[in-house]
């Protein structure tokens, strides 16, 4: 006969007289490899290159005399940071990117939701067809679709624009009150679709029974909508803001290959565009403190956000 009864763990003495289990749980080798193709990739691409980006932003260029002197490198503790703090150009380019914020990340996410709810409600048909569509976007490389989108902006190369000259318009958007918007254009048409897969990910986890209730309390479409769904996944609104919050401040493709058809977008339109333009004129100290301030400020919003919000969504 086959014995099939579990083997029983055994218990080894160690030499310092503990026991420990033989065959008990996962063994420590395992364990490390599973996880060195994580850490190694972590520690190699991001802590080193933050750590590395902190050390340059505290040394400062010193010369030995006078200006075409010799120069070395030395410890200047905060010196880089009063810099950037007194830099007008990265006060100009932070407050052009909040504008920004304000206005692209709320219009972004209400169409994600909005294309959510459409995607969930049983009166839609070919979801699976609009799904793809909404996403689509999404798949296409950030320097991709800005490329795209400067033709279609291009008063010389545009159709649209065109169009809206053979009815009277004459839409300027390189213009300089317009430019800006068309980036944010831009950036919506991208990650609309990637938002809206978050949120409608989190209304599949939605138990029907809820919206069976509602609807023998007599509740229409619109009132489980609002009430019910949106509520329930406040949490995933919360998570793609936070997102969309970071992601403005690291606002850098867009600007930069309109840029290259517009004159109304300087080389300090955002903070990552100034601290490319400084790093280029090789004072890589400076641009160093204005990635580790950015950083900062990412993180103080992102996190302030999170704490306003998270009592209301429930995380």
């Amino acid at each position: 006969m086959t014995d099939i009864a579990p083997r029983a763990t055994r218990v080894v003495a160690s030499p310092g007289g503990r026991r420990r289990l033989n065959g008990g749980g996962p063994r420590a080798g395992t364990i490390v490899a599973f996880v060195i193709p994580f850490f190694l990739p972590f520690v190699l691409f991001y802590l080193v290159p933050v750590g590395y980006a902190l050390w340059q932003s505290v040394r400062v260029v010193r010369r030995t005399g006078g200006q075409y002197g010799t120069s070395y490198t030395t410890f200047g503790g905060f010196e880089q940071y009063g810099k950037v703090l007194q830099n007008s150009e990265f006060w100009s380019s932070v407050g052009r990117i909040g504008l920004f914020g304000i206005v692209q990340v709320p219009v972004m996410l209400f169409v994600a939701l909005i294309i959510a709810l459409l995607l969930d409600t049983p009166l839609l048909k070919l979801k699976s067809v609009f799904r793809i569509t909404a996403f689509m976007p999404y798949a296409v490389p950030g320097v991709i679709a800005a490329i795209m989108w400067s033709y279609l902006y291009s008063p010389q190369l545009s159709p649209v624009v065109d169009l809206f000259n053979n009815i009277g318009l004459k839409p300027d958007f390189l213009g300089p009150g317009a430019v800006l918007w068309s980036a944010a254009n831009i950036s919506t048409w991208l990650w609309t679709g990637y938002n809206m897969l978050i949120m409608f990910s989190a209304l599949q986890s939605i138990p029907q029974e809820l919206y069976e209730a509602a609807r023998l309390d007599g509740a229409g479409n619109w009132t489980i909508a609002w009430r019910i769904k949106v509520p329930i996944i406040a949490p995933s609104i919360v998570l793609t803001t936070v997102f969309s919050i970071i992601g403005t401040l690291q606002l850098y493709a867009e600007p930069a290959v309109l840029r290259q058809i517009s004159s109304n977008i300087s080389s300090t339109f955002t903070p990552n565009m100034l601290a490319y333009a400084v790093a280029s004129g090789n004072n890589y100290q400076q641009a160093a403190a204005i990635s580790v301030v950015i950083a900062v400020i990412t993180f103080v919003l992102s996190f302030g956000f999170m704490r306003l919000t998270s009592k209301r969504a429930g995380l």
